[in-house]
């Protein structure tokens, strides 16, 4: 397998009968259980190409994560893409969806990574990519941060978007962006029809029953005037929150001088982080650290730390009954007594 940088190499993953091919990264001395990073390139992009643009190397080394970076399939135009939905792309039966879910647990066990803080990002194409897993992925993603990306209904089941649980998404995106608009396009005839930013963030927004919204604007630092506004949504009673970030450029990752955007995604991502859940003896559940509930987002994770949980809860609070021999009479000394 071929190195190439210190921590970094790129492996194959067979699925579905196809070789697909990834970037894995990580910091040295990574610890047990760190939290990991998908990273998807856009249309026409390429994994390597995706890391030396996003900066994500740099703010895992700072941070201590993991990070993949994905690549995706040739289109008969000799084209990498993922399969959202695009009208060019109508009939294609990649199933990336299900890739990416195989590919994550088969990570999460290689590397000891966590299953229950596994993130996703990508740009345009992966943005998009993005929101289908959001959509049609079971619970493997703790928090997603598409940036430039959109919601293609013809991409989608029924052309529902129907989550299976409530998920944090975290959507940067240009306000002069001319390839996946701001305003969305339901009558786009060469990519198909796309949802608007408004949309789609209000969509999330009730998925997760979110009351509160902090509207902020960051401090036009190099004078550009390209001037990034902060809309956060969030609720007291839910560790999942809705984040959206507005600048004033185009198609592009997000950096306009006045914040460092792969910083402000791993912000968002640790601040959606969750710790390991807890066993409640009494009710015989799961309790979920960020809500305080017996519903937890990764229900895998949380019955593989639950029945350890409650072993060890056994084996700390037991007492000895009796002793009974092989035909259930009560054994009144237990060294040396013949049974038969």
């Amino acid at each position: 397998l071929p190195m190439i940088g210190f921590g970094q190499q790129t492996f194959n993953f067979m699925h579905n009968g196809l070789n697909r091919e990834y970037i894995y990264y990580a910091p040295a001395n990574l610890p047990v259980d760190a939290p990991l990073v998908f990273v998807a390139h856009g249309f026409t992009g390429s994994a390597q190409g995706i890391m030396s643009y996003c900066g994500m190397n740099t703010i895992a080394d700072q941070n201590s994560f993991a990070v993949c970076y994905l690549q995706g399939t040739t289109d008969s135009w000799g084209d990498n893409f993922w399969n959202v939905g695009y009208n060019f792309h109508a009939g294609v039966t990649i199933d990336d969806v299900d890739f990416i879910v195989s590919l994550a647990s088969y990570l999460q066990s290689t590397y000891q990574l966590s299953a229950i803080n596994t993130f996703f990002t990508g740009m345009s194409n992966g943005g998009e990519l993005s929101y289908l897993l959001a959509c049609e992925g079971p619970n493997v993603f703790r928090a997603f941060a598409p940036v430039a990306g959109t919601i293609f209904p013809n991409g989608l089941t029924n052309n529902i978007c129907s989550p299976i649980v409530p998920v944090s998404i975290f959507e940067t995106h240009g306000r002069n962006d001319n390839v996946t608009l701001i305003e969305g396009d339901l009558f786009d005839q060469y990519w198909g029809p796309y949802l608007s930013i408004d949309t789609i963030i209000n969509f999330w927004v009730a998925q997760n029953s979110l009351t509160n919204l902090v509207v902020d604007t960051f401090p036009n630092l190099n004078n550009n005037n390209k001037i990034t506004i902060s809309y956060k949504y969030s609720d007291p009673s839910t560790n999942n929150e809705v984040w959206l970030y507005t600048h004033k450029s185009g198609h592009n990752w997000g950096d306009d001088g006045d914040m460092v955007i792969e910083q402000e995604i791993w912000n968002f991502f640790s601040q959606m982080s969750f710790t390991a859940p807890s066993w409640d003896c009494v009710n015989n559940a799961c309790i979920d650290p960020g809500t305080g509930t017996g519903m937890y987002l990764n229900l895998a994770a949380c019955t593989s730390a639950c029945v350890v949980s409650a072993i060890e809860e056994y084996a700390t609070n037991r007492e000895l009954l009796k002793v009974t021999d092989l035909l259930g009479r009560e054994a009144k000394e237990i060294k040396n007594t013949l049974l038969f």
